[in-house]
C-alpha cells in the first residue's frame, strides 16, 4: 500500500514541530477471535504498525484539526453534550472522547491539536479506536492527568458507542493501548486480563483490504450483537461465553462463540509452537464459521480468502466484525510478497474490484513519542 507517514505528514504541516507533544495509538489485526469481545469471550489481536497520530500543546477549548478529512472541531473541555449532534462527523468521536475523560475527572484544560492516521478507514482495522485513543493519550497527556490502561480504553469504547449507536465490545481500544512489539495479545475479555504470545519467526502477517468499505453502523452488527445476548438469556448465561457444544448444537451465533474461543487458545498454542499450518487451518476454519454460522462474511470476503489459500497462505480470514473491509492471512516469509501478488490479481480478475495488500508488524501500544525530525521545503 503505497503510504505517506502519518507523523510526517503532521511535522510538515506544523511551522513548529519540536513545539508540540507528540501522541501516537495504533490500530489492530485481530488474528483470531472476532465478534468474541461483547460475549465475554477471548480474542487473540495485535497492535499494527500504522497509527494516528496527534501533535498537541494546550489550550481554550479542544480544537482538532484533521489532516486527513481537511476539517476542524472544537468542543468545550467538559464535551459538547450529545456528541451525535457534532459536526464534520468525525469529530463525533473526539467529542465522545472530551465528555468520557471529563466525566472520570480530566483537569479541565484545553488543546490545539493536529492529527492524521495512516490506518486505512473502513478496513476492520479499527482506525476509529486509533483516533479514540490518540486524542485520549493526548488530552490526558497536555493535562498531566494519569489514568489506568483499563479505564481508558473502556472510556473510548464508550466514546465510540456515544459517538455512533454501535454497541461495540472492548477489543480495539484495549489492543491499541496494550499492544508489544513482536507479540499478539491474548485478551480475556471477561476479566481484561492481558497474555503477549510471541509471534514466531517465519510468520508473515499479511492484510489484504477487499476494496469493499464497510461501516458498523451501516452494517447487521448491532443484530448479531442483540441476537447473541438474547441467546445468551434464553440459555439462562450471562453471555455466550459460558456455553458448552452441546447447549449451543442447534444455535448457529452460539455454536461460533464456543467454538471461536477454543480456536483462540488453540491458536495460542500453534503460535508458541512455531505451527504456522496448524495456525492456518485456525484461521480457514474461523472463517467458514464467521460465514456460515455468525452470517457477516461478504461474497467478495470469501473469494478474497480462497485467492490468498490458493496463491500459498497457509490460511485466511475476515479480520474485524465483517461485511466488508479486510482479510488477514498466515504467511511464510518467505513466500508473503509473491502470495500477495498472485492472490490480489486473481481477486481483481473475479471481482473486478481493487485489492491492498500489505505486511502487518506487531507495534506498541498508544502513548508519547518524541517529534519526528523534518525539514520543511
Amino acid at each position: 500500500m503505497t503510504r505517506v507517514d502519518a507523523a510526517a505528514r503532521v511535522a510538515a504541516d506544523l511551522e513548529r514541530p519540536e513545539g508540540a507533544s507528540w501522541f501516537r495509538a495504533p490500530g489492530r489485526v485481530n488474528l483470531v477471535g472476532d465478534h468474541m469481545d461483547y460475549s465475554g469471550g477471548f480474542v487473540l489481536p495485535f497492535a499494527i504498525d500504522r497509527s494516528c497520530v496527534v501533535a498537541a500543546r494546550p489550550g481554550g477549548s479542544v480544537r482538532v484539526r484533521s489532516l486527513d478529512a481537511g476539517s476542524v472541531v472544537e468542543v468545550p473541555v467538559a464535551g459538547a453534550g450529545d456528541p451525535t449532534s457534532v459536526r464534520p462527523a468525525w469529530g463525533r468521536y473526539v467529542a465522545a472522547v472530551v465528555g468520557e475523560l471529563a466525566a472520570l475527572g480530566r483537569p479541565p484544560v484545553g488543546m490545539d491539536a493536529v492529527l492524521a492516521s495512516d490506518v486505512p478507514l473502513g478496513s476492520g482495522l479499527s482506525s476509529s479506536a486509533a483516533l479514540e485513543v490518540s486524542c485520549a493519550v493526548a488530552l490526558a497527556g497536555v493535562a498531566e492527568w494519569e489514568i489506568g490502561v483499563e479505564a481508558l480504553a473502556e472510556a473510548c469504547r464508550s466514546a465510540e458507542e456515544r459517538a455512533t449507536g454501535v454497541p461495540c465490545g472492548i477489543m480495539d481500544q484495549l489492543a491499541s493501548l496494550a499492544g508489544r512489539a513482536g507479540d499478539a495479545l491474548l485478551i480475556d475479555c471477561r476479566s481484561l486480563e492481558i497474555e503477549p504470545v510471541a509471534l514466531p519467526d517465519g510468520l508473515a502477517v499479511l492484510v489484504v483490504h477487499s476494496g469493499l468499505s464497510r461501516s458498523l453502523d451501516a452494517s447487521a452488527y448491532a443484530d448479531r450483537r442483540r441476537a447473541s445476548e438474547q441467546l445468551a438469556a434464553k440459555l439462562g448465561l450471562a453471555a455466550l461465553r459460558d456455553a458448552t457444544e452441546a447447549d449451543v448444537a442447534d444455535e448457529p451465533l452460539g455454536r461460533h462463540v464456543v467454538t471461536e474461543n477454543r480456536r483462540v487458545h488453540a491458536a495460542v498454542q500453534a503460535l508458541t509452537a512455531g505451527d504456522l499450518v496448524e495456525l492456518g487451518r485456525l484461521f480457514s476454519e474461523s472463517h467458514a464459521s464467521l460465514r456460515d454460522d455468525f452470517r457477516v462474511s461478504t461474497p467478495e470476503l470469501d473469494a478474497l480468502v480462497e485467492s490468498l489459500v490458493h496463491a500459498g497462505a497457509y490460511g485466511a480470514r475476515l479480520t474485524g466484525a465483517g461485511f466488508g473491509g479486510c482479510v488477514v492471512a498466515a504467511c511464510d516469509e518467505a513466500s508473503v510478497a509473491d502470495v500477495a501478488e498472485a492472490a490480489t490479481t486473481s481477486y481483481r480478475a473475479r471481482t473486478g474490484l481493487e485489492p491492498v495488500a500489505f505486511r502487518c508488524h506487531a507495534a506498541d501500544g498508544a502513548g508519547v513519542f518524541q517529534a519526528p525530525s523534518y525539514q520543511r521545503a
